[in-house]
């Protein structure tokens, strides 16, 4: 059985020239879809890239080695956060 999509029940307006409509409609024809559809298959993709890349941290060999030094051995606490922690801790 196919699995169901979830319906679109958000609207989002687009403001477009004449020719920005005509040409979005004429290539959604050549799909086979209506123009959302086509508007959707073809910038979701790219919003979501957008999206992916904002929010990924990617680290280089020399960054990625020092992460996992730090994880593995980890300096040892300064002594006015050890302090900080035992005030937190009778407060709680």
């Amino acid at each position: 059985m196919p699995a169901t999509r979830p319906a679109r029940e958000d609207r989002i307006e687009l403001r477009a020239t004449k020719e920005e409509k005509r040409v979005l409609a004429t290539a959604a024809a050549y799909e086979r879809l209506d123009v959302t559809s086509f508007i959707m298959r073809n910038v979701l993709p790219a919003a979501r890239a957008v999206v992916d890349r904002a929010e990924r941290i990617v680290l280089g060999e020399r960054d990625t080695m020092r992460v996992i030094e730090l994880l593995e051995n980890p300096p040892k606490p300064p002594p006015a956060l050890m302090a900080a922690a035992r005030r937190r801790a009778t407060r709680a």
